[in-house]
């Protein structure tokens, strides 16, 4: 597996006027008791931040008229699959993500959130989160990605 290289990926840490922050559980991990934020990969030659807006809009129904980018971390964070899923995702090309996270204000209300907006559904269940719970609501091998972002974005929230 060391010759795999990294799925180039976005992120987006949304947050409402109340400073907390949107989490979804996945659908394809129902029995799991994991939150995570909306994520995804970039398509080729694709512009980051459109892909960040883009994933955004997929998993949760939301666009520029419900949000704006305030923040951005230009340098990747990368993470390793545990070695379980290792050659088992995104069809075995890659040994982790490399992620570039926006954080994006929340403009809306939360009727406008639609996790079935696109089809099929990544999300089955969302919620507002204080932003120090996040490391501790994501799948154990990500933890790390979510104190970075987190830390990252502290002035922002």
């Amino acid at each position: 597996m060391d010759g795999l290289g990294y799925r180039p990926c976005v992120g987006v840490m949304l947050v409402n006027a109340e400073g907390r922050v949107f989490v979804g559980r996945r659908i394809d991990n129902r029995e799991g008791d994991w939150w995570q934020m909306p994520q995804g990969g970039v398509d080729e030659d694709e512009d980051l931040r459109a892909a960040a807006i883009r994933e955004l809009a997929e998993e949760t129904g939301l666009d520029e008229q419900h949000v704006s980018i305030i923040g951005r971390i230009d340098d990747p964070i990368r993470y390793d699959l545990p070695d379980e899923l290792m050659g088992k995702l995104w069809g075995g090309k890659y040994r982790g993500q490399e992620q570039i996270w926006f954080c994006a204000r929340f403009t809306g209300s939360d009727s406008d959130i639609d996790l079935e907006a696109h089809d099929p559904p990544e999300f089955f269940d969302w919620k507002w989160v204080e932003p120090e719970e996040l490391p501790e609501l994501i799948v154990p091998f990500k933890k790390r990605v979510y104190r970075a972002v987190v830390d990252a974005f502290r002035e922002l929230v």
